[in-house]
């Protein structure tokens, strides 16, 4: 059921690659942590889950209210997967499934999250992946099934090594959109340029 499905948008990490809380930076009139709070929030309206932990504050405030609940991870810097671990062990079982998304991938829609809320049809056992550039990728939904897994990790690892140790539970959604993440200030110009 789509109101057990919830959002997990990853904003974290210290921008080492763009030089300043990249987040921060302005697309197309708002900040770029916006674009992915914004498409969560329209596919699963109140259930929206923001993890921080460089720059929280200003994260926060940049989120502008768009995020219903607020993890921080003082362990941020050993890594993406301890965000992850961190934001399903809070949600817990108030949901039968998350998507981990990132919030540097501003061209994820909500249509888009739809899609991939539809393909999972409410199966415990699934696991949906965004394949762009020939990978699978995030957003990813989990089912309550791997819930634990999630909490285990850490380090840079991130999900993919749940993604890999259950390859034949993962199904796809196609997104190439999904391919566009800013990591520095060039890809920042490259997709304004594009537009």
């Amino acid at each position: 059921m789509i109101e057990k499905t919830h959002i997990i948008v990853l904003a974290a990490g210290q921008s080492k690659r763009y030089g300043e809380t990249k987040l921060l930076e302005t697309l197309n009139g708002r900040p770029l942590l916006q674009h992915a709070l914004a498409a969560g929030q329209e596919a699963c309206p109140g259930r929206v889950c923001l993890v921080t932990g460089h720059a929280s504050e200003d994260i926060v405030n940049a989120a502008a209210g768009l995020a219903n609940e607020i993890v921080l991870n003082g362990e941020y810097r050993s890594g993406i997967g301890s965000s992850i671990a961190k934001s399903v062990s809070h949600l817990g079982e108030g949901a039968s499934a998350v998507i981990i998304m990132l919030a540097d991938q501003p061209l994820v829609t909500a249509a888009h999250i739809g899609q991939i809320i539809e393909k999972w049809g409410n199966d415990p056992d699934a696991i949906i992946a965004t394949r762009y550039s020939g990978v699978d990728g995030p957003p990813v939904l989990f089912g309550h099934r791997y819930f634990a897994e999630l909490c285990e990790l850490e380090g840079d690892a991130g999900a993919r090594h749940v993604l890999q140790a259950h390859e034949d539970a993962v199904r796809t959604v196609e997104f190439a959109p999904a391919a566009i993440d800013i990591d520095t200030p060039d890809d920042l110009k490259a997709l304004l340029s594009r537009r």
